[in-house]
């Protein structure tokens, strides 16, 4: 008996050792740029809420000494001093918290993550597009700050428990929806994370493949579409959109506007996928889950 817990306990250590990242570590990020880690960043510095909640889920949070103004979730970001946005950063109390990795969005941070490293700091710039891209981004995260165990565990949980949310609607009638990002009106692509949570909690999602993953749509694209579910929006702001009112989710009722924490969740692609997940479902297939 003794051997086989001494056997079990070298297996833990040998895992244990196979999950250490090494150092210096060389990645390539979203902006084709290869960053490279000399030692396990101790300051970290992120400017998107998804990298924030990422880094509390693998148990990185405690090297965060600047965050986002947005990020604001888990409740210890509450005392993690705010470095203004991923659009309007505050490049100088940045710089003056001496981090030693800064984790930034791609699509908006190309010039900051230049103006950063132009003064010596270490910057990645990538976030998830994709509803793969979501667990694959908290891998790397996980490689980075060597709490890969971490992100392991973290991303068998989150598949875990959206499968579970998948089979509750898996004999289900898909819902035709859309959803709102914001009134331009900009909506989400089938292939977006958003669009495949859709599809996945059984949706079927109006907006064509071919317009992208986060398109500007053409609103009489809505009214042919003529959806079951509207979602990102008020009923009365549907209303009030020439030729929206006599759509089907509008004369039903079943125009949905998200909580803040429910907006929160969708809109960041990180830990609280399943969150996402089940507050769609909730709109689409009313008492599938609670």
């Amino acid at each position: 008996m003794k051997k086989l817990f001494l056997a079990a306990l070298g297996g833990l250590t040998l895992l244990s050792s196979a999950q250490a990242t090494k150092y210096p570590l060389t990645v390539t990020d979203d902006l084709g740029r290869r960053v490279t880690l000399k030692a396990e960043p101790k300051r970290i510095v992120t400017l998107l809420p998804s990298h924030t909640e990422t880094l509390f889920a693998i148990g990185a949070g405690g090297k965060l000494v600047g965050i986002d103004e947005y990020s604001n979730y888990p409740r210890e970001t509450a005392g993690i001093t705010k470095v203004g946005s991923g659009f309007q950063p505050d490049i100088e109390k940045i710089v003056a918290l001496k981090p030693d990795l800064v984790l930034v969005d791609e699509s908006s941070s190309a010039r900051l993550a230049e103006k950063l490293s132009a003064v010596g700091l270490t910057v990645y710039g990538g976030t998830p597009q994709t509803y793969n891209e979501v667990f694959e981004k908290i891998v790397v995260l996980g490689k980075m700050t060597n709490r890969e165990t971490g992100a392991t565990n973290l991303v068998v949980k989150m598949r875990r428990e959206l499968s579970a949310l998948e089979r509750s609607v898996v004999n289900r009638p898909k819902v035709s929806t859309y959803f709102e990002v914001d009134p331009t009106p900009y909506s989400v692509g089938p292939n977006s994370y958003i669009g495949t949570l859709i599809t996945r909690g059984g949706g079927r999602n109006i907006v064509p493949a071919s317009l992208g993953d986060f398109p500007k749509v053409d609103p009489e694209l809505v009214v042919r579409a003529n959806p079951q579910v509207m979602i990102g929006l008020t009923v009365n702001e549907a209303r009030r959109r020439p030729g929206w009112s006599n759509l089907q989710a509008v004369r039903s009722g079943r125009v949905y506007q998200p909580t803040n924490a429910e907006r929160d969740a969708i809109a960041r692609p990180g830990p609280r996928l399943p969150e996402a997940m089940r507050a769609l479902i909730k709109v689409m297939h009313p008492g599938a889950v609670k």
